[in-house]
């Protein structure tokens, strides 16, 4: 049977978290990310995954209020957990646009180093203007931008170009130290960067720490195929799971690399009861939280980009088109088609006879599975048995426990059934996903 791997997201943002329940912890202090972690360990995962945003979404002018505030840097809650955990892989989202490669391969080899080999860095872009002000920036790398660059003959450069060659910098800092120990100066220059020097950190125990993507545009599963070793994607459906597995594991022979050098990673929720219409019936508990009155019309408010407040959460949708040029909402990405996605969100509506809050619940909902410890644990093995994943990054609808009872009651039967390790056989983050060393390239 084949093996699964497993990665925990603390939640946090979006409407995943349900604030509302009384088992809902901080979302800053120390002990909630030492719970989660610990867990995660106790289940013999394979990674921690932190996710950061660089500056506070808006709607209509206010801070969105379904998003954490104040929560601290992941790379430094990390650093603290490679002192709570011992083999648990610890992964941070770090920006590509608004760091730059000397500082950020050194924050990570730093990482590295503290945990014996258990580094994670999960690459994102950022085209937004919004964001790049803290950075005094802007959104000056346009995603996509097919126009030449001034005077160069050559496409503009867009965010994925600057991350690749962001990548490849700071694997050259990464490998300036010999594996002996031996420093050696380096210079990279390039489209984005040009540098020289000497790096200040030895080359850590996993050699290059496990770099992390999650794009799911064309350059994005490209950029995943040359230069990722995990793919976190949203394609949770059994379908869409095996059409995205085969496209992207197709791609990895151009770049000279094996199917199994890429880990394949959806992110999803797990909603379990006594029986399978338990489940059921607590996952339409936790959808009906997820979903307010009030965040239903915020949904709402994304797709059609008009003031919607007016309106009846139990009503029926609005009748007029999305607007042309939406402006409600600040750093979030934006809807790509808008007016078909009113249009399916219509369409939905009048065929079930649902209102705006029940359209909502039913078309964001995230890929969950959902039933009894059995039913879950057979699912999760059909969708890597059959090439629709090589793991999952679970996202729990609670903080800190939200693992809890997926790590007491679905962990033992996988490891029963041998579909998932029973105990860690590496000390390191590329042991636990079979990934293997970085060939030194100094």
């Amino acid at each position: 049977m084949k093996q699964m791997h497993l990665a925990a997201h603390f939640p946090g943002v979006n409407n995943t978290t349900v604030w509302a329940d009384p088992r809902s912890g901080s979302q800053i202090d120390f002990s909630s990310f030492e719970h989660l972690a610990r867990t995660a360990e106790r289940g013999r995962f394979d990674f921690f995954f932190l996710a950061e945003g660089l500056r506070l979404r808006e709607h209509k002018g206010r801070i969105h209020d379904l998003d954490v505030v104040g929560r601290p840097e992941s790379l430094t809650v990390l650093n603290a957990l490679a002192g709570v955990t011992e083999r648990l892989g610890l992964a941070a989202t770090v920006n590509a646009v608004f760091n730059e490669p000397y500082e950020l391969a050194r924050r990570l080899a730093t990482l590295d180093h503290l945990s014996a080999g258990r580094a994670g860095w999960n690459v994102v872009t950022s085209s937004d203007a919004f964001t790049g002000e803290n950075f005094r920036r802007g959104g000056y790398l346009d995603r996509g931008n097919p126009h030449p660059a001034p005077g160069s003959g050559r496409p503009a450069p867009t965010p994925y170009t600057r991350a690749a060659e962001f990548v490849a910098t700071a694997r050259e800092l990464w490998d300036s130290w010999t594996p002996d120990g031996t420093p050696r100066p380096f210079t990279h220059t390039g489209e984005h960067f040009d540098i020289s020097g000497e790096f200040t950190v030895p080359r850590s125990p996993q050699g290059h720490p496990v770099v992390i993507q999650a794009g799911d545009s064309d350059e994005g599963r490209e950029f995943a195929a040359s230069a990722a070793d995990v793919v976190f994607t949203r394609h949770g459906t059994l379908e869409a799971g095996r059409a995205f597995y085969a496209d992207v594991k197709a791609r990895l022979a151009a770049h000279g690399r094996q199917p199994d050098d890429l880990k394949i990673m959806p992110g999803v929720t797990v909603v379990l009861g006594d029986t399978d219409a338990e489940a059921q019936e607590n996952a339409a508990a936790i959808r009906r939280l997820q979903v307010s009155p009030q965040n239903a019309i915020l949904a709402l408010e994304q797709v059609w980009g008009r003031d919607l407040s007016a309106y009846d959460p139990d009503g029926p949708l609005p009748g007029m088109d999305p607007a042309p040029e939406p402006d409600l909402a600040q750093g979030r990405v934006r809807i790509k088609d808008p007016q078909a996605v009113a249009a399916r969100w219509r369409a939905l509506s009048e065929a079930k006879g649902l209102s705006i809050r029940q359209t909502v619940i039913e078309t964001t909902a995230r890929q969950s599975f959902i039933g009894s410890p059995a039913t879950v644990a057979a699912e999760l093995e059909t969708f890597v048995d059959t090439g629709a994943a090589d793991g999952f990054i679970l996202v729990p609808h609670l903080t800190p426990v939200g693992l809890d009872d997926f790590v007491d009651r679905v962990v033992p039967l996988l490891q029963e059934r041998g579909s998932f390790r029973s105990e860690y056989t590496g000390t390191t983050l590329r042991s636990h996903l079979g990934l293997t060393e970085p060939v030194w390239k100094g």
